[in-house]
């Protein structure tokens, strides 16, 4: 029998708690923001396209913040600011605002607002001390405005006074942002009573996570994170309270049931982290479903999955179905996702044509389908493969056009269209075709879908330090046997606050934002609270931040990156980039180079590379006129050659074989493109490299351009000549390192 593909999108909603536990106070606003813009449009999207059925899941922390707004509880500082009149401000009031009311994705939320863009070109090309001996009270109160305009979603535009917003553009009064406030909750309330009538139609599949989005294998054990790592440095105290897992599991199942008149079937474990460990209390408080990434399925089959030129997988059978996990406490189901249709979505969609992006998702899945079936052509099949696509469900959407709108609406209409591929929710597909294929629960992989390992979350100096401060308050805890939940909730709520996975991603180096000393400060105020609750005297390093929060200069990649290659290098297109300072950075015995930092990075359809020349350097003069990328691939085998350059010193790295080479004549704007031939040589090659040229240099290069395999490393080196003369390279002391995604 043929059955249509199934595909199972999870949308993953989450943010962690901003409320302090001194104040009461709410520190930041990202739940009032996303709230706005991202939870409910999705859903009222998909009601439109009724044969279409998909899986969201809410984290109980999000669904606590959300009912906080809509009940007035919940006051974040950029709130109050909104609030307030600007007339009132202090200097340290008006430095906040122009710092933070521009924390948006500009692409999309603040140019197409003209007085918005107005405001942060003038913030942006004369600065903030220029803006707070300038500006008048009139222009804090429309960026007021505008911060909470702009992140209202263009689904709810049609409303009346949301449109009159929109039209009035300027001259906003404290009525005016009263009312945008009031907007605001009035959407807000609508998030979960939507969720449950979507639920109740079938539409819809809700499912839920560990109270406040702990990483369980960690809470059972912090060795789990040496299963992927076996050399990593752990915390020098050990955390093992593994009776926190069902205490989670419990309130956040009792969440669930309060809010939707069910219980839930699914559980997102937090950052899809799982490990043999934590199943029985999975089973145990009766969910019959979780997910995970396929890395974790890679290392729990001891099996790397090959993709093709076009990224599709080339096992598909053994990552498109359900699996079954056997436990004392009952079975469980668990799928895995696809990694990269889950990072097309969430990382490089936002960069395409929102039509050619769902084609091409649609393509990816038609590929899917057709390989499978040729695979299986002759068997006699009884149910269908299940796709995986689950990825987080609010942040992405801030880079698309329209918050994705266009894309989702190509993509439902399209998939509304088609019989072969047919959008499901997890537990339809496993309550009609229960999962067969077994794996053995104490081998299954204890990881994340980050890399299938633990290490954005400990490992790192600074991370092990807060785990260090979380166990040593977990034991003073633990000398309270008097401090039930019910006797002192306040204890309690202070720790799972404090077990919540957010802190631990933002210490340390991986990941950083302008708010890193914020979260920093929530963790120890959850900590500080949890003594506190106790009448214990919190530890002093609780008072000062584990890490200083400058910015730092050098640093790997932390995300995809999609910049606009224009030449103008800006901040955000380019703020997850990795970075190398090159000029002052050789030391007295080497002469300074023209560059003064490198940044580079990637997403599934280029790599790029950005230049900022030294200030009053001039090309040609200055700076030499050619710049050269060569680049090699350690560990495959294929023809390479050496750079073809005089004066080349026959030192590492430049002495190396490469396998490209990309040439850009900064003068003329010209470049050429070269493939290593047989016997050394060099042979041109057609390309669609684009470069801009004016405050910096931003180079872009397809991948396929470069007939490169999925995760094959690679290695860069920039070199600079004149008149084919060798001049310089960068960085100095090795290519810089990617990885094909």
């Amino acid at each position: 029998m043929s059955y249509p593909l199934h595909v199972a999108f999870i949308w993953h909603q989450h943010q962690p708690l901003y409320k302090s536990c001194i104040t009461g106070q709410y520190h930041l606003p990202w739940v009032r923001l996303h709230g706005v813009k991202d939870y409910l449009d999705l859903i009222l999207l998909l009601e439109k396209y009724p044969k279409l059925h998909q899986t969201v899941n809410l984290v109980p922390s999000l669904m606590l913040q959300i009912e906080d707004y809509v009940e007035g509880k919940a006051i974040d500082p950029y709130l109050a600011a909104t609030l307030t009149p600007p007339e009132q401000f202090t200097l340290e009031q008006k430095e906040f605002t122009l710092h933070h009311f521009f924390d948006a994705q500009h692409h999309t939320l603040i140019d197409p607002h003209p007085r918005y863009s107005e405001l942060y070109g003038q913030r942006q090309d004369k600065g903030e001390a220029w803006c707070l001996q300038n500006w008048s009270m009139q222009d804090y109160g429309d960026l007021l405005a505008w911060h909470n305009l702009a992140w209202i979603d263009p689904l709810f535009w049609d409303d009346p006074e949301i449109a009159q917003w929109l039209e009035q553009d300027r001259n906003f009064s404290l009525s005016d942002r009263q009312r945008i406030i009031a907007k605001h909750r009035q959407i807000i309330s609508r998030i979960l009573p939507q969720h449950r009538k979507m639920q109740d139609s079938g539409q819809l599949e809700v499912t839920t996570t560990p109270y406040t989005h702990p990483i369980l294998p960690l809470l059972a054990d912090t060795r789990a994170g040496r299963v992927a790592v076996p050399q990593m440095q752990l915390p020098h105290q050990r955390f093992q309270w593994e009776e926190d897992i069902p205490r989670h599991l419990k309130k956040a199942w009792k969440m669930y049931e309060e809010r939707f008149g069910r219980v839930p079937r699914g559980l997102w474990p937090s950052e899809q982290s799982v490990s043999p460990g934590i199943l029985p209390y999975v089973a145990e408080q009766g969910f019959q479903w979780l997910c995970s990434d396929e890395a974790v399925l890679g290392w729990t089959l001891k099996h790397f999955f090959h993709r093709d030129g076009y990224g599709n997988v080339l096992e598909p059978e053994l990552m498109y179905q359900p699996y079954r996990l056997e436990t004392p406490q009952g079975d469980l189901a668990i799928v895995f996702r696809d990694h990269r249709l889950s990072d097309l979505v969430g990382f490089t969609y936002s960069a395409m044509n929102p039509q050619a992006a769902a084609s091409d998702l649609i393509g990816h899945l038609k590929a899917i389908d057709h390989s499978l079936q040729a695979r299986h052509k002759d068997e006699d099949l009884d149910q269908p493969w299940l796709v995986t696509i689950a990825l987080d469900g609010e942040n992405c959407w801030e880079f698309y056009e329209k918050d994705g709108i266009p894309f989702l609406e190509s993509l439902y209409g399209q998939l509304s269209d088609r019989e072969d591929i047919k959008l499901v929710t997890v537990s339809e597909h496993i309550s009609q075709y229960p999962p067969r294929t077994k794996l053995p629960s104490d081998k299954l992989h204890s990881g994340s879908w980050v890399d299938g390992s633990f290490t954005t979350w400990i490992g790192d100096p600074v991370k092990n330090r807060a785990w260090d401060l979380l166990t040593a308050a977990r034991q003073v805890l633990a000398q309270h046997p008097e401090a039930t939940e019910e006797a002192n909730p306040a204890a309690w709520e202070a720790l799972y606050a404090a077990e919540g996975s957010d802190w631990f991603w933002w210490f340390g180096e991986g990941h950083s934002s302008n708010q890193d000393a914020i979260f920093d400060l929530l963790f120890r105020e959850h900590l500080f609270a949890l003594y506190k609750a106790l009448d214990e005297t919190p530890p002093e390093a609780l008072r000062h931040p584990l890490e200083q929060h400058e910015a730092k200069q050098d640093r790997r990649p932390q995300s995809f990156i999609h910049p606009t290659i224009d030449g103008m290098g800006d901040e955000q297109d380019w703020d997850h980039a990795g970075r190398i300072t090159v000029a002052g950075a050789r030391g007295t015995m080497h002469r300074s180079s023209p560059v003064q930092r490198l940044w580079y990075g990637l997403d599934h359809l280029n790599f790029y590379f950005r230049f900022d020349f030294q200030a009053g350097k001039q090309l040609g003069t200055d700076i030499p006129p050619e710049l050269h990328l060569f680049w090699y691939y350690p560990g495959q085998t294929m023809h390479n050659s050496p750079m073809r350059l005089a004066g080349l010193p026959n030192t590492a790295p430049v002495n190396y074989n490469f396998r490209h080479h990309v040439g850009v004549n900064l003068v003329n704007g010209v470049i050429w493109m070269e493939e290593a031939g047989d016997y050394q040589q060099w042979e041109g090659r057609s390309h669609r490299i684009r470069m801009g040229l004016k405050d910096c240099l931003e180079i872009a290069v397809p991948w396929s351009d470069l007939h490169v395999q999925p995760d094959w490393p690679l290695e860069v080196l920039a070199v600079l000549s004149t008149d084919g003369q060798f001049v310089d390279y960068i960085p100095e002391d090795a290519p810089v390192p990617l990885q094909v995604p």
